[in-house]
């Protein structure tokens, strides 16, 4: 690819131009109706580019759906870990900050949260090490911030931890699906019970 310019854009600016456009448009149409259901023709009419456009930025919808993936993963970190820096230094407040903060920041957008605890399962293979390197990110955030947990469980804290994201993860998958979802509320005062019962109990 050379550098010339089109339009005032070099080639690379065009190039990542495109790549957002296809990855916004993967946003909307991995979350509804979804990523088994989303063509690659479908994804090329919402981004308004041809098929030998999306072939320079992406090798396939798999590709697409771990950067979209990714990067929804890589903002949630970024949010979960601002609410904790800015909650008290004590451990009852980090645990629920992190909470509140994680499904806050998931569910104000619908689309996020179909995409982390839904789409993720329903595409399958492709998204193996994505959501391994997710669960292992989160699961060192827990531990990093459960370092003061008493001696009788910190043994234990690395499963504990891998427990508690599985929680919150069937907690968002009913959010998603249920025709009378649960309040924001209710999943994190049940989160926040089930992290003291596992932890402290």
């Amino acid at each position: 690819m050379n550098g010339r310019s089109y339009r005032g854009m070099s080639a690379e600016e065009r190039l990542a131009e495109r790549r957002e456009r296809l990855i916004s448009a993967a946003y909307n149409l991995y979350s509804d109706p979804g990523f088994p259901e989303t063509t690659i023709e479908r994804l090329c009419a919402a981004a308004r580019i041809s098929n030998r456009a999306f072939y320079e930025c992406f090798s396939g919808r798999n590709e697409l759906m771990r950067a979209v993936h990714d990067r929804c993963v890589h903002e949630t970190l970024q949010s979960v870990a601002k609410s904790i820096e800015q909650a008290p230094d004590t451990l009852a407040t980090r645990v629920e900050a992190g909470i509140s903060g994680y499904i806050n920041f998931v569910t104000e957008d619908r689309r996020r949260a179909r995409i982390m605890h839904l789409e993720v399962r329903r595409a399958g293979d492709c998204l193996v090490s994505s959501r391994q390197l997710a669960v292992t990110a989160f699961t060192d955030m827990i531990e990093l911030n459960v370092a003061d947990l008493p001696e009788a469980v910190k043994a234990n804290r690395h499963l504990l931890a891998l427990g508690m994201i599985g929680a919150i993860q069937e907690l968002l998958i009913e959010w998603v699906l249920a025709d009378d979802p649960p309040s924001t509320e209710s999943m994190i005062s049940t989160a926040v019970h089930i992290f003291y019962r596992s932890f402290t109990g």
